[in-house]
């Protein structure tokens, strides 16, 4: 705007000029003659930028300098006429680079840039011509196709063929790869047992030998992730069944799938594939390029994630122009590798071992860097727990893997810290890892050994006196005495055993004899009080005929157990014994075998117990009740409706003393198992009138031999010995207990 109002008031100096002055426009006056005037001197600024003036006699011309036009396509102007503006020259020459350049435009002028595979000409007629990168490659030193592919130009680029056996799976510039067609034979591949996946295999063994050699192509081929879909749904077929029976079936499986995903994983189209069944779920992320990738790789599901970056993921040999990193979860799997801990060494806590399980998800990571076994960088995997727990000095986290050796071992992979919830593990190699929850037994202090063998051999003791009682006392026979009688035998077995042999975990035949021998006291016992409770039952309801066979009671109190431990033993030979206790495992739900019949005779015994003492209630509110009889019946439901409260509660507390519990849980486990025998003994013996006579009288007998003949005499009178016997039968229905 400036130049424009310069010319204007120019011109009109001009017209006053030419007014007052004998000089045309474009000339001034010197010396009275009329001489030119250079209005490109005066009115720099007159052509606009970009423009080259040009004076003319007595006026001047503008025009637009190399790479500009005028925006009315005038070549001499003035500023009247308009100004220059840039040319486009690659839009109005789409060939001003020529065929293998890249013109890009500048203000002014224009710039050419060869395409990827062409170089700037040497020659003085410029251009770009092809770049041969073989032979660059050849000359230094470079593997462009790998070791067995053969290197190709072509104009702008070049391409890898490769041969039989190798591929780069479509990707023509990538270094041919050895492909393992054989790691997906049947034959080499997983056990017996895991032939449900023998269409997969072929399928991807089909797959295999049509990148290898397109000539052995057979039908049925897929691609990437179709191949992937099909690989998890048969993985599911085989584990959705349950357990897998040998650690053989578990490193068959692992290795199968690893090697599939590895195969697959070049032919996947997406930089991130998702997939999920009820028995896994799997992250896959890759990266294709001719340079190697970097950045971090995050994966990450339900149960697990993985930290790494893609430098660990690719490698630092040979770079094939694909990585890979995968994360995968199997979400029952952990029952089948619980069982497999040999591998695990030194891990003892001031002297004692541990035992072990499995608490998390077993995880597979897989990347496509060959070196997975010395990796330049920890990989970081966090697993979550199976369940949510609080920290206790008798349970730790463990990192361990799969070994080859088909078992868990820690070897390169450590606990980098742990939470309620979740465990962050450091691996310095890849495979399929888990956290272990390692259990420390409780150590047995001096206290509580005394304790356990002070409470045990006093009840021991107890219990020999109420079986001599029971046996030898005569008031007192009958249905009920005998079933007392048996129960205190076999408490008083169980007892002994457990005091002896509960810690004698070697040898391993001898822990499980110890084992089965307590399984089958224990339910003896609980067999007798429920004999005792239907005894109760039949005294109230049935009044007369109440007594029971012993040979019923006998097949009753001995063969359920005995059956009961037999089935356990044929199901889960190797239940019986773990590593600390010579007692039931608490894997695979064997000890319900002892606590389902335990409780199933609980709750019978509650409605046995419930019906007596209603019954009770109504013959005492009746109008003629026999006081006398049902004094005494209501004195042996509260006994044994006592004995059972003690037998329950003691393992109540019994089933938490075998998982790891604190040592109160110990101490009182122990004090109830010694008040089991003192208390039968009080309540059926120091309690029974008829009993404290017979002691009273054998006492005598003792403290006064003198009279020995005549208590003699008396207590093996028939017709003395009979009558008290009817006066009791009389009383209770039976005999007196």
């Amino acid at each position: 705007m400036g130049s424009g109002k310069e010319l204007l008031i120019l011109g009109l100096l001009c017209m006053l000029w030419k007014c007052f002055s004998l000089c045309d426009l474009g000339f001034e006056q010197i010396d009275n003659h009329c001489v030119d005037v250079d209005e490109c001197q005066e009115t720099v600024e007159g052509c606009g930028e970009h423009a080259e003036c040009f004076n003319t006699n007595g006026s001047f011309y503008c025009q637009c300098r190399s790479g500009f036009t005028n925006i009315h396509g005038k070549v001499n102007f003035t500023v009247v006429n308009g100004q220059c503006q840039d040319f486009n020259e690659c839009h109005n020459d789409s060939n001003i680079c020529g065929h293998n350049a890249h013109c890009s435009n500048l203000i002014g002028n224009y710039s050419c840039t060869c395409n990827s595979g062409y170089t700037t000409a040497s020659s003085s007629s410029g251009g770009c011509i092809d770049i041969n990168e073989c032979s660059e490659a050849e000359i230094k030193n470079e593997d462009l196709c790998g070791v067995k592919g053969t290197c190709k130009n072509v104009n702008g680029s070049y391409w890898c063929k490769c041969p039989k056996g190798y591929t780069n799976y479509g990707n023509q510039r990538s270094p041919c790869s050895e492909l393992e067609c054989d790691s997906f034979n049947g034959d080499s591949g997983p056990a017996p047992s895991l032939r449900g996946l023998a269409d997969i295999l072929f399928l991807m063994r089909n797959s295999c030998l049509a990148l290898s050699d397109p000539s052995a192509a057979s039908e049925g081929t897929a691609d990437g992730e179709a191949l992937l879909e099909k690989l998890f749904t048969a993985t599911e077929a085989v584990l959705s069944p349950g357990h897998l029976d040998s650690s053989k079936d578990v490193s068959g499986l692992l290795s199968m799938v690893e090697n599939a995903i590895m195969f697959i994983g070049p032919q996947l189209k997406d930089k991130l594939t998702k997939i999920e069944t009820t028995e896994t779920e799997t992250e896959i992320a890759v990266q294709r390029g001719k340079t190697r990738p970097t950045g971090s790789i995050h994966l990450t599901n339900e149960n697990a994630s993985l930290d790494t970056d893609w430098t660990t993921a690719a490698g630092t040999g040979t770079y094939p122009g694909f990585a890979l990193a995968a994360l995968l979860s199997y979400k029952n799997l952990e029952s089948s590798v619980n069982h497999y801990f040999e591998d695990l060494t030194g891990l003892e806590k001031d002297g004692v071992n541990p035992s072990f399980q499995i608490f998390s998800r077993v995880v597979s990571v897989l990347v496509s860097n060959p070196s997975t076994q010395s990796l330049s960088c920890p990989v970081n995997i966090t697993l979550r727990h199976l369940q949510d727990t609080e920290e206790s000095p008798e349970v730790s986290y463990i990192c361990a893997y799969w070994s080859e050796k088909g078992a868990w071992s820690t070897d390169g992979c450590y606990q980098q810290h742990s939470n309620a919830t979740h465990t962050v593990c450091t691996c310095e190699h890849l495979s399929s890892f888990a956290v272990l929850m390692a259990l420390y037994p409780i150590e047995h202090t001096f206290g509580l050994l005394l304790v356990t063998k002070i409470g045990l051999t006093f009840s021991l003791l107890c219990l020999i006196l109420s079986i001599l009682t029971f046996k030898f006392c005569r008031s007192i026979q009958g249905t009920r005495t005998t079933i007392h009688l048996h129960l205190c035998i076999c408490l008083f077995m169980a007892d002994l055993i457990f005091l002896a042999g509960i810690s004698q975990t070697e040898p391993v035949g001898g822990c499980r004899f110890v084992a089965a021998m307590l399984h089958f006291f224990f339910l003896a016992v609980f067999t007798w009080m429920l004999l005792e409770g239907v005894q109760l039952y039949r005294m109230v309801v049935l009044v007369f005929n109440a007594n029971i066979r012993p040979l019923y009671l006998f097949v009753t109190g001995y063969g359920t157990p005995l059956v009961i431990v037999i089935i356990s033993g044929i199901i889960r030979p190797k239940g019986y014994g773990t590593n600390q206790h010579c007692w039931l495992s608490l894997k695979d739900g064997l000890i319900w075998s002892f606590f389902g019949p335990v409780c199933f005779i609980i709750i019978l015994n509650v409605f046995f117990f419930i019906i007596t003492v209603w019954k009770l209630a109504q013959k005492f509110t009746s109008l003629n009740p026999d006081l006398s009889k049902l004094h005494k019946i209501k004195a042996f439901t509260v006994t044994a409706i006592a004995q059972m409260c003690i037998l329950g509660l003691m393992w109540v507390f019994g089933a938490f003393l075998f998982q790891g519990s604190p040592i109160a849980v110990a101490y009182s486990f122990t004090i109830l198992n010694s008040l089991q025998g003192t208390l039968i003994f009080i309540m059926h013996c120091l309690l029974s009138k008829q009993v404290r006579d017979e002691y009273a009288h054998f006492l005598s007998c003792i403290c006064t031999p003198q009279k020995k003949g005549f208590s003699d005499l008396s207590s093996t009178n028939p017709s003395s010995s009979q009558s008290q016997g009817s006066r009791s039968g009389q009383i209770t229905g039976e005999s007196q207990m």
